[in-house]
């Protein structure tokens, strides 16, 4: 039985953090720096922007993760792709400007995804709440039935956020292979040679929401051990 019970806790952390560092180590290998790239991540992100006709989407650096904000109408990329020279740069730029044509076009499946990552900000923001509460139940209330229905919550709450972004990865496929992709092999941006790895990399940036949000179920795993 203990076997089994190990084996299912290694089951399940490869689950949560398997993703997470197959990211990594797609995005560690492809951010060489390659002088004889024409320019920078953040340089290209203006130069697709700008050749899509979206002269008003600005593009920033940012230490919190490639991403475009809607809201702000920003491409925001992290410092290795936002002044790097890399595969990486060139992939991860080029699919979150595929984000801001996405948004501009208003496309159905990214502003759906839009109104679904606003629904569960505040579901997600409970979730820490109720979790946060555990301790003072347990002072207060000595009820086992009440405290597993929090813990019932707590799951039923944060694997929502899990589900909603599988639910809506299709949209980060279609910015990485029906936008991005198309527009690198158009563009002659990168050698044919490069073109394999930018594609794993472009792989790894549909998967990053995904692979966050299992990770949130780690919250779960801690306050059962507490």
């Amino acid at each position: 039985m203990a076997i089994l019970i190990i084996l299912a806790g290694v089951l399940l952390l490869a689950l949560i953090f398997g993703p997470q560092l197959w990211i990594r180590h797609v995005l560690s290998r492809a951010q060489a720096d390659r002088p004889d790239l024409p320019g920078t991540g953040a340089e290209l992100a203006r130069h697709l922007l700008d050749e899509a006709g979206l002269h008003s989407v600005r593009v920033e650096e940012t230490p919190d993760g490639d991403h475009y904000d809607p809201d702000a109408r920003v491409v925001r990329l992290t410092p290795p792709h936002h002044a790097g020279r890399s595969i990486a740069a060139v992939a991860v730029a080029t699919h979150e400007v595929a984000h801001a044509v996405q948004h501009a076009r208003g496309e159905p499946g990214f502003l759906r995804r839009q109104a679904l990552v606003l629904a569960i900000a505040p579901i997600f923001r409970v979730a820490q709440l109720v979790m946060a509460t555990i301790p003072l139940v347990l002072i207060f209330v000595h009820s086992p039935a009440f405290i597993a229905l929090q813990l019932g919550a707590i799951i039923a709450l944060l694997s929502l956020r899990v589900l909603i972004h599988a639910v809506t990865l299709p949209v980060e496929l279609d910015a990485s292979f029906n936008k991005a992709l198309p527009v690198l092999r158009a563009g002659n941006y990168l050698a044919p040679a490069d073109m394999p790895q930018a594609t794993r990399v472009l792989r790894a940036a549909a998967f990053t929401y995904v692979a966050a949000a299992l990770v949130t179920l780690l919250d779960v795993l801690r306050w059962f051990r507490r």
